[in-house]
């Protein structure tokens, strides 16, 4: 039987999303780790200056523009980071944006432009990037999730569909890379405190938090830093040889109450 290499020395590493949040987070965390990190997003300037920091820690990181609506945009930043970096071992899909719209309200186009982001654009960067892993027998594919996937929220119909669809994506992609050397994993966070929502207008942000307090879906006021999200991907694609971590679900821990 052949026996490949899991994890050789230099893991090239694609960060999606990356100008912000947990993308960020995760380029930081791992290219202070050792891993060469591309960081893409369509705030190139964001991506920049994180790649910068990066290498002034001594790691090695580069920046370039990715629009997962636009294929040629995808093609283009694959190209530079095998150029610049070399073959892809580690894609982590995290980009994803939100928007508040309802099921029967949303316009069409706007609920398809969240999934393309969310969801069609990264089947699109694995249709580009996995075909070499595979024909290498190894690598590691994160998909950042969300855990609306499992527990719908009001007034987030594009995202909570994107997000399911991309988690049993995930999942079907990972029966189908079984035995592969490729391994899929998924890691879905819980809330978070990211820059997600923080555009929404003030009557938008009322309506969606009293419908979800409505439903009773805010347990607590404690939120996740991007932070803890990057340790968690760092876990997946550090398992052992032999291992696959197949979800990472993350929730924040509530504040201590006091009894007395």
């Amino acid at each position: 039987m052949p026996r490949f290499e899991l994890h050789p020395q230099r893991r090239v590493t694609v960060v999606t999303g990356a100008s912000s949040g947990i993308g960020r987070a995760t380029a930081e965390l791992l290219g202070s780790a050792g891993y060469p990190v591309a960081l893409g997003a369509r705030r190139l300037d964001r991506c920049e200056e994180t790649a910068a920091a990066i290498r002034s820690s001594g790691g090695e990181a580069i920046a370039a523009p990715l629009d997962l609506l636009d294929g040629e945009s995808i093609d283009a930043f694959v190209k530079t980071v095998e150029s610049e970096l070399g073959a892809i071992e580690v894609l982590v899909s995290n980009a994803g944006d939100v928007q508040p719209i309802t099921t029967v309200g949303a316009e069409p186009a706007e609920f398809a432009r969240q999934l393309g982001v969310n969801l069609l654009g990264a089947q699109a960067l694995v249709h580009r990037v996995v075909p070499a892993m595979l024909e290498r027998h190894r690598g590691d594919v994160v998909f950042v999730t969300s855990e609306v996937a499992l527990y719908p929220r009001t007034n987030m119909a594009g995202y909570v569909a994107s997000k399911a669809g991309l988690e049993n994506f995930a999942r079907a992609m990972a029966m189908e890379c079984e035995g592969t050397g490729v391994r899929v994993g998924i890691v879905r966070p819980g809330p978070s405190n990211t820059e997600q929502g923080t555009t929404w207008n003030v009557d938008d942000v009322n309506t969606v938090v009293e419908s979800w307090q409505h439903w009773g879906l805010l347990r607590h006021s404690g939120a996740l830093l991007p932070s803890a999200l990057a340790e968690a991907v760092r876990a997946m694609v550090a398992a052992p040889k032999g291992t696959r971590y197949a979800v990472l679900e993350v929730q924040p821990e509530a504040p201590v109450v006091a009894t007395d």
